[in-house]
């Protein structure tokens, strides 16, 4: 049976779909057969982070109206062969989704035998966030260490709690939390709300600390997902945080300042 796991946030611009994209090849890595869907219409980026821009003919609109279908629409990833990309629209408007258009295509993807369904969210409240996460099973809310983001995950928290499917049913739904652009130096200045912090202000456990790293930007840039960076810290830490959500117990990596050697100290390195 698919898993749905909904890539949420309140807030615009933390790592939502460098973070979607990263799970999904976790995921297809370990063995499992994963799909992608990007649901911000109108803002297609999860295809340029995939590195499949140049390919889509059919996208998630096409399949929600009939006009394409799921065998169509699917990009076949070419790093793993148990993963495909399904892009979002640039040139619908944010209406085209329909909560029946969604579970249609969800209903379909789960026939064609996926383990896991990967939903990337717009950010915020609008509909296409909404519709991402309606039929999640679980969902991985990411939040920068800074108070407006752990503010604005807030009010997700509540909406995954009450307005999603399993919370109609009086199920709930898995919820994780991912730090995202996390600096310990900055964290022992003062600068930034430390893990404790996140975590005593939502009331969750954290999957994942990704720290912040040049990586993670050339990675998009050249659009591989920063996971398969193996010697970045940022793509160990995507790595870790999807052994987690597998139920691996994992050492928590990169959450402290690492000390200067003496050496290090001596000679300024």
């Amino acid at each position: 049976m698919a898993e749905i796991i909904v890539v949420t946030s309140g807030k615009g611009g933390v790592g939502k779909t460098t973070t979607s994209a990263s799970i999904a090849c976790g995921l297809a890595k370990a063995g499992k057969k994963t799909v992608v869907i990007d649901f911000d219409v109108g803002l297609r980026n999860l295809d340029l982070i995939m590195g499949c821009e140049r390919r889509v003919v059919y996208d998630f609109v096409n399949v929600v109206n009939d006009e394409a279908n799921l065998k169509q629409a699917l990009i076949k990833d070419k790093r793993f062969e148990n993963l495909f990309v399904l892009a979002a629209s640039q040139t619908r408007d944010k209406d085209s989704l329909t909560k029946e258009g969604v579970e249609k295509v969800l209903n379909g993807l789960k026939d064609e035998g996926f383990d896991f369904i990967v939903c990337d969210s717009p950010a915020g409240i609008e509909k296409g966030a909404f519709l991402a996460m309606y039929f999640a099973d679980r969902a991985v809310v990411v939040v920068n260490p800074e108070v407006s983001s752990v503010r604005d995950s807030d009010r997700i928290l509540g909406l995954l709690a009450s307005k999603t499917q399993k919370a109609e049913k009086g199920e709930r739904v898995i919820e994780h939390l991912l730090l995202t652009r996390y600096s310990p130096r900055r964290v022992e200045s003062g600068d930034m709300l430390s893990i404790a912090d996140v975590q005593e202000i939502l009331g969750l456990d954290v999957v994942g600390v990704i720290p912040e790293s040049p990586e993670v930007l050339q990675s998009s840039n050249a659009g591989v997902p920063v996971i398969l960076d193996e010697n970045s810290p940022a793509g160990q830490a995507y790595t870790d945080a999807v052994a987690r959500i597998l139920g691996e117990n994992r050492p928590m990596r990169f959450t402290t300042v690492e000390k200067k050697g003496f050496f290090a100290k001596m000679f300024g390195g």
